[in-house]
């Protein structure tokens, strides 16, 4: 267990410096493009197998308790440690960030988005998935903090390399923001380390900030917040998303969604809810708020794209959508309660899972038209995918209901808990205030399903009286090719298991969040 969890580590850096080797001569196939392709998905493909053979021997009926756990010296003056380790909270994310890199590596190895060098796209790629696994299984601070930040440069340069219009401009406002967020949040680690006198995450997490003043809690969650917040995206501070997914690559959207954005609210349940819960429990109703203005914010954005001739963008309809569902999980989180804080972590999966099969479904979408502008998706094709590519138009609508919270789907479950927590909050919160932004939640679900079900009706049935006017399309259109089947439907089946048997997800976090949140005792 503990070799597994390194591989699953490091293997991707050093399947990054083999992709930038030559090609062995017997390996090359048709030509040295096919063989690094070939190449991240053998890579990827290994290391989810890993995480499974990871996953099939954690012990399920402790899942509180950190196991395949490495520790070991590395800068003794710091007293930093190289350590390693997963509970239930951080397994599910390990195994779905293993999943989306492969089914990525999948879909571009039939689908390579234009650009320059395979070689350096696999290389990119592979660094981004060790990153981002880092993140979610080391247990020192300054670790987590290397792990956050090497996932920068490679979404930087898939952004600025292989992304489509506009694509330099986003690249460069997507690391400057998280760049000046993760200097805020390398200060707030540096202060709780140096005061508690250590970096260790379980450390920090059993002493539950006896060793830290009040007013260094309060600090710290400032400082690490306004970090975690950038990358999570939390209103206001999310106005680099929708350019970077807009000019992203179809695979970088799918990661940026799916993953990236899990390592902020990731933080906040890891490293401030256990390590400074007195900071915390000061600025959980002013996280709530932003966390309610999100929800909204983000549906009435989405909304005002999706009106009939805004000329909205279908992928950025879907990066606003991000804001909306990330408020629900910073609105648990904020709770404070193991009812809100699993909901969050709940949702977390739900919206990688079903918002990376839309961004999939997006990108493929632009492919076959040539554009992602919602005008011209519904005037000018009328019943397109219905009538024309009706799997593509099944595909699309299951996602769409997906990700509104359809009851039986995973969107459900990680929502309703987050509003359920957001009710009764913690001790010492303030109930009306809570209430409030409850009700709000609420309110968001209800203009979700309104701009979700707008883009389905026009993308999937058309707009009757634009196409009569502009005439229609050609009839033939592509339905899903069998490559796009095998990436997507992985995504369905989790989205709909998770739905139906949410046990299999929450019996792995509430163990480990009843802990968490009791200090480190069970």
């Amino acid at each position: 267990m503990q070799f597994l969890l390194a591989f699953v580590v490091a293997a991707p850096l050093l399947g990054a410096a083999a992709a930038l080797l030559p090609a062995p001569p017997g390996l090359k196939g048709k030509s040295p493009e096919q063989a690094v392709l070939r190449h991240g998905v053998t890579v990827t493909g290994v290391i989810l197998a890993a995480a499974i053979a990871l996953a099939l021997g954690f012990d399920h009926d402790a899942p509180s308790r950190f196991q395949a756990t490495t520790d070991i010296s590395w800068i003794q003056a710091l007293n930093v440690r190289i350590h390693l380790g997963i509970d239930g909270i951080s397994l599910p994310l390990l195994l779905m960030t293993a999943l989306l890199f492969f089914l990525c590596a999948l879909y571009s190895y039939f689908k390579l988005p234009a650009g320059p060098s395979p070689k350096a796209f696999v290389a990119l790629l592979l660094v981004l998935e060790s990153g981002t696994l880092a993140t979610f299984a080391v247990l020192d601070l300054l670790l987590f903090f290397l792990a956050f930040e090497m996932v920068l440069i490679p979404m930087y340069f898939l952004i600025a390399r292989w992304g489509g219009a506009q694509r330099q401009a986003a690249a460069w406002k997507f690391i400057l923001y998280t760049l000046l967020g993760s200097v805020v949040m390398l200060l707030g680690l540096l202060l709780i380390g140096l005061k508690s006198g250590t970096f260790d995450m379980v450390a920090l997490a059993s002493d539950n900030g006896r060793e830290l003043t009040h007013t260094t809690q309060i600090l710290a969650v400032l400082a690490i917040g306004i970090g975690l917040a950038v990358k999570t995206p939390m209103w206001p501070l999310h106005s680099w998303l929708p350019d970077a997914h807009t000019a992203a690559p179809t695979v970088g959207s799918v990661l940026l969604a799916g993953v990236l954005l899990k390592m902020g609210t990731y933080g906040f349940v890891r490293i401030l809810l256990p390590a400074t819960p007195d900071g915390m429990a000061t600025f959980a109703p002013y996280l709530g708020a932003f966390a309610a203005v999100g929800i909204v914010y983000g549906s009435l954005a989405c909304l005002a794209l999706a009106r009939k001739g805004s000329k909205g963008d279908l992928k950025r309809l879907i990066a606003y959508s991000s804001v909306g569902h990330m408020g629900f999980v910073l609105l648990g989180i904020a709770s404070m309660t193991p009812t809100g804080v699993n909901g969050a972590l709940f949702a977390n999966i739900a919206h990688g899972l079903i918002t990376g099969l839309l961004f999939f479904l997006v990108g493929a979408l632009k492919d076959r038209y040539g554009t992602a502008d919602l005008d011209t998706l519904a005037g000018a094709t009328g019943a397109a995918l219905y009538g024309r590519a009706p799997r593509f138009g099944a595909f699309l609508a299951f996602a769409a209901v997906a990700s509104l919270g359809l009851p039986g789907l995973a969107g459900f479950w990680g929502e309703m808990l987050a509003l359920f927590g957001a009710f009764d909050p913690a001790e010492g919160l303030s109930r009306p205030a809570f209430l409030t932004y409850t009700a709000v939640g609420a309110f968001g679900t209800l203009l979700t399903a309104a701009y979700l079900l707008i883009v389905v009706r026009r993308v999937c049935m058309g707009d009757p009286k634009t196409a009569s006017t502009e005439g229609t399309a050609p009839a033939a259109l592509a339905d899903i090719q069998r490559y796009e089947f095998a990436a997507w439907t992985p995504l369905v089946a989790l989205t709909v298991l998770a739905g139906l048997w949410p046990a299999v997800l929450l019996g792995l976090t509430d163990p480990a969040v009843q802990k968490l949140l009791a200090g480190g005792n069970s």
